[in-house]
């Protein structure tokens, strides 16, 4: 086995498209003229070397050579070293074959019959000197061309290549719509390659069914340089597809306009979604404006029903109460209590129907709003419902309460009811404990409870607590008719506000409802 190291090849990295353009803008190492100060040494070592060599040729008896190699180290002068070294190789070579080559040999004087052979022989070198400067010039500048056309090159194919890695469609058009250009999102999305798209109108290629005239998407983009919209198009499998489509324009060196980068993406499920929506939503407010219908029916019935049931019963209740006191003393003990059990049913059914015009008002009125003072409702509540708290021990606890927007009346009317359901479930207590008070919620929102240390109630039966004519408890322990917790709810949700409960069985119950205090947020 070898001792030697193994041979390590190093692979140099590509070179960035920052270096490689700093590269360019240097010029080619064959073509940078050399520094000044070497430039009259390029003179001079170019003309010792062609003089040298015409003296080494002439020893072998070869002719007229010297001219040509003068010319050619002027030539080379002129090429690397600039006009200074090509200035210096024609003096210098003018003099060398003066005192070289011209007669009398090794000296500098200049018969009057050379002075015509030195000119030519000048203007000669200076057109070899002119031409290598014009020839050096053009190769340096077509080689600068090539350089920044490859680094053009490179750098569009990277972005191409960043183009390729998104999911969106990205397709260049000229302004005849010809693709000239088509992503792998473009591929993805429509089904067509690359090569299948390219130099295809995109009009006809893809079926483009415009939503609005194209002259007015063309007027947009042009004035503002920018059009985005929605477009039908077809795909390669023949499936139409909805897209969301945003045109840039780009212009040329004189601001006319050149091509379209046109960027989508597919919404054709978002559409579908939305048109759903849409039409979920017509058929809501189609069904809603029919329960609207209905319920205004039903109050209506309702309110014709209780109104005129109001008339005969009190005909009944009268007529019954007047029979009682005439013939009571005639009436043995089960009839006595046959004819209570008759005006206490009346008197039952009044309430019953009382309560049911208060529930139907509530829906037909119009609400008035003002800025109302809790403070004020709860006191006056409390007077109102005074007579339901004689002889009873209750500690109420009122709390510091807010000002909010809302209708006055209705809302007194809910803290009534509220109070006396406080009032009627802790009955059973030899000390009745109601609390009410407010808490600030969400959004500037406030929240008023009414908490007792009443019977309570089941949570699972939360849900029937705010229905019309829904008991959770026996008519017989709890007088009542079902309707004041439904005419609450009513009320407040005349008030965009929502009412909610808490409670558990045999330890009492905590009423809650929220309203803003911004006025107008109230509806």
């Amino acid at each position: 086995m070898s001792d030697q190291p193994p041979i390590r090849v190093f692979n140099p990295a590509p070179m960035n498209l920052q270096a490689k353009r700093a590269t360019i803008q240097r010029e080619p190492l064959l073509l940078r003229p050399l520094p000044a100060a070497k430039r009259f040494t390029l003179g001079v070592v170019a003309v010792s070397l062609a003089l040298g060599g015409a003296l080494f040729l002439r020893n072998y008896h070869v002719r007229n050579v010297e001219v040509p190699l003068f010319l050619f180290a002027i030539a080379i002068s002129a090429w690397y070293g600039v006009i200074e070294a090509a200035v210096t190789a024609l003096l210098l070579s003018a003099a060398a074959f003066d005192y070289f080559f011209t007669e009398p040999f090794y000296t500098l004087v200049i018969s009057t019959a050379d002075i015509p052979y030195f000119i030519v022989f000048a203007l000669f070198a200076s057109l070899v000197t002119w031409f290598s400067t014009v020839r050096r010039r053009v190769e340096l500048e077509l080689i600068q061309a090539r350089d920044r056309l490859v680094i053009e090159v490179e750098e569009r194919t990277q972005q191409a290549s960043l183009l390729n890695l998104t999911h969106d469609s990205i397709f260049v058009r000229d302004m005849n719509f010809v693709i000239t250009y088509w992503n792998r999102g473009a591929e993805e999305l429509y089904g067509f390659s690359a090569e299948e798209a390219v130099g295809k109108e995109s009009q006809s290629l893809l079926q483009t069914d415009f939503l609005l005239p194209l002259e007015d998407i063309l007027a947009e983009l042009l004035r503002t340089g920018r059009w985005e919209g929605e477009l039908n198009r077809i795909k390669a499998d023949g499936v139409q597809v909805v897209v969301a489509s945003r045109w840039s324009l780009r212009r040329d060196e004189r601001g006319q306009p050149a091509a379209i980068l046109e960027t989508s993406n597919d919404i054709t499920e978002r559409k579908r979604r939305q048109d759903e929506i849409e039409r979920l939503n017509q058929e809501l407010a189609h069904r809603s404006a029919e329960l609207e219908g209905t319920n205004k029916e039903l109050e209506a019935f309702a309110y014709s029903v209780s109104h005129d049931l109001r008339a005969p019963l009190r005909h009944m209740a009268g007529y019954a109460e007047l029979l009682h006191k005439r013939v009571s003393s005639t009436f043995d003990e089960k009839s006595q209590r046959y004819m209570a059990m008759m005006l206490e049913a009346a008197k039952r059914m009044g309430d019953l129907i009382d309560d049911l015009l208060a529930f139907s008002r509530i829906g037909r009125a119009e609400t008035r709003k003002t800025v109302v003072s809790l403070d004020q409702l709860v006191k006056e509540a409390l007077t109102e419902i005074r007579q339901d708290t004689e002889g009873r021990t209750i500690n109420w606890k009122i709390g510091t309460l807010p000002e909010f927007y809302g209708d006055r009346s209705m809302l007194k009317l809910a803290l009534v009811n509220l109070m006396s359901n406080a009032v009627k479930f802790t009955r059973t207590r030899p000390e009745a404990e109601i609390e009410i008070g407010s808490v600030n919620g969400i959004n500037g929102d406030v929240v008023v409870f009414v908490k007792d240390n009443g019977v309570g109630f089941d949570m699972k039966y939360v849900h029937k607590l705010f229905g019309v004519f829904q008991r959770l408890h026996q008519s017989e322990t709890f007088e009542g008719t079902g309707i004041g917790l439904a005419t609450v709810q009513r009320i407040l949700h005349r008030h965009g506000a929502r009412v909610w409960a808490e409670s558990a069985i045999d330890q009492g119950a905590t009423f809650y409802f929220s309203a803003s205090q911004r006025q107008g947020q109230l509806q």
